[in-house]
Parts: structure tokens; sequence; C-alpha cells
């Protein structure tokens, strides 16, 4: 299903960035955003909010909804210029209850985006949390091989065992 992320599909899409981002702590992304808004003007589009989103399903014979609970949500939208005046805006929503997270993945993604200042810190935050990615999945794709049951071992049930 993931596979291996290789030099010809380098960089990702835009829609992998913080998915990759968020798999390594959160300290190294906030520090990076810290540095790129101390060289460059970092506004807020919106305002960084975070709160409580329903998590809901739709039942499968009635197509009626019913919520399964109640997952936090934060969301950030910032607009970076550049010390040369260029301009472009991020965007991050996270199922996290950290603004201050929210709104430093909204400025790496603007930042990467648009190729300003400081995107080749950002994409090298990107390839390792790449990697981070790729090794819980390969973890999960070993515990996965280790439950795996062979099923054709239980014979084809023809044998009478009233006898």
């Amino acid at each position: 299903m993931n596979e291996p992320i290789t030099q010809s599909d380098w960089p990702p899409p835009r829609s992998q960035w913080l998915r990759y981002w968020s798999a390594i702590p959160a300290e190294l992304t906030e520090a990076l955003a810290a540095e790129i808004s101390d060289q460059s003007e970092v506004r807020d589009v919106t305002l960084p909010q975070s709160g409580l989103g329903l998590l809901q399903l739709p039942d499968s014979a009635l197509n009626d909804l019913y919520f399964l609970g109640e997952v936090p949500v934060s969301h950030a939208n910032v607009e970076v210029v550049a010390p040369d005046g260029t301009r472009a805006e991020g965007g991050a929503r996270l199922l996290d209850d950290r603004q201050s997270l929210a709104r430093a993945l909204a400025i790496l993604d603007a930042t990467l985006a648009a190729r300003l200042p400081y995107h080749e810190q950002a994409m090298s935050l990107l390839a390792a949390g790449s990697e981070a990615v790729q090794q819980v999945q390969a973890e999960r794709n070993a515990i996965l091989a280790a439950t795996r049951v062979d099923f054709s071992l239980l014979g084809d049930g023809s044998e009478d065992d009233d006898e």
C-alpha cells in the first residue's frame, strides 16, 4: 500500500507533507518555524484554532449517521513574506490540539511550497519524517506478516469424522 519513496518520487506530493512533518518531534518543526519567523514576516490569515471535532460514520443499512466520538483538531492558515517580498500561503489541519504545532506546520508548508529561504531545511525535515513513516510502516508490515494464518492447512472438510 505505502511503497518507499524513491529519488524520482521526491519531493512527495504536498498532500503528504503534513503527514511526514507530523512523524518527527514537534520541537524540530517548531524550531525551524521560529527561525523562519525571525527572518520573514508571518501573518495569520485566520487565527490558529483548536477544538474538538465529531467523528461520524454512516450506518451501512439505513445510511443514518452516528457519532463515534470526539477527536482533537487544530488548524492554522498563514502568509509568509520573505525578505525579498515573495509571498506564500500555507495551511495545516491536524488531529492534534496544539495550535502552535499547526501554525508551525503552516509556516513550513508555505516556505517549502514557494521555495522561500529555509526551504532546504524544511525539505530535510520532510525527508526525516518520510523515513520515520516508512519505519513505522515496516514495523506494521512485520507484525502483520507474523500474524498471518495459512488456512490451506486446515483441509477441505471432506473427511467424515463420524466413522
